[in-house]
């Protein structure tokens, strides 16, 4: 095959071709998010601080907010209950909706449960969740593991009901039993269910941690939001959602990531 593309007046290496593709895509997101950040100042400087401060006023505030220590602090601590409660989450979910999938008397069983509680929001549960489990950390990452776990086991459910059932007759007829069924055809067609549902949950548990926080914490990053508020310091709150963004950045990254490593035969 050779080296190069034609056409009408044009004659290019492939070489070239590519890496003017791989170029572009490199390029375009950061030049995207270069003049979402020009926008902003634009904006900036016909508004007052109080209402939208600039992206160099956020930037200060963020270097000061880590000279001391406080913004390493809430989201360190943020990410500690994200990701406790998230994985705690996935290990019940995960079994659970295989199971409820694959035998009908279990999901009978659960569904009336799963159906009731997947509608009442976290946040609803956050005056019971600190009188029942106290202000600790314990409270926060059950709320997390509530957002989680039926999410996960919804999409898990999914993946079982949607195995093709050709290849479960095709098993059986191998002598395949129960066990062998459910770890070697089951199992590996729900993977990316699985994953999709993780990382449906790796989204909704942020939106719960930030409430969480607010109504019972004195660390993190929805406290640090809570915070600012009551000092009317506008800056602290946008570094605060700057960091929540990038730490989810980083957590859906990571979780993409370690899939494609470790699960990339079944995805």
């Amino acid at each position: 095959m050779s080296d190069t593309t034609q056409s009408p007046g044009v004659r290019l290496p492939l070489s070239t071709l590519r890496f003017k593709a791989m170029a572009t895509k490199v390029s375009v997101g950061p030049l995207s998010v270069a003049a979402g950040v020009l926008l902003w100042h634009v904006a900036s400087l016909y508004t007052s601080p109080l209402f939208l401060p600039s992206p160099l006023t956020v930037w200060r505030t963020a270097l000061e907010m880590l000279a001391d220590g406080s913004l390493l602090e809430s989201v360190a601590a943020s990410a500690w209950r994200i990701a406790a409660g998230w994985a705690a989450g996935v290990a019940v979910g995960v079994p659970l909706g295989v199971f409820m999938g694959r035998f009908p008397v279990i999901r009978l069983m659960v569904d009336p449960y799963i159906e009731f509680f997947r509608f009442i929001p976290p946040i609803a549960f956050v005056t019971l969740a600190v009188i029942w489990l106290g202000p600790g950390e314990i409270t926060k990452i059950a709320l997390i593991f509530y957002t989680t776990v039926f999410i996960v086991t919804l999409n898990t459910i999914a993946g079982v009901k949607a195995v093709n059932p050709l290849r479960l007759q095709a098993a059986r007829s191998l002598g395949a039993n129960a066990i062998s069924e459910m770890t070697t055809v089951i199992l590996p067609s729900t993977v990316p269910f699985m994953v999709t549902g993780a990382r449906i949950a790796m989204g909704n548990s942020f939106l719960t941690v930030v409430s969480a926080e607010i109504v019972s914490a004195q660390t993190g990053l929805g406290a640090m939001i809570w915070t600012a508020r009551n000092f009317a310091r506008t800056d602290w709150v946008f570094v605060g959602i700057i960091a929540l963004g990038i730490l989810g950045y980083v957590f859906d990254r990571v979780l993409r990531l370690a899939s494609n490593k470790l699960l990339n035969r079944y995805l």
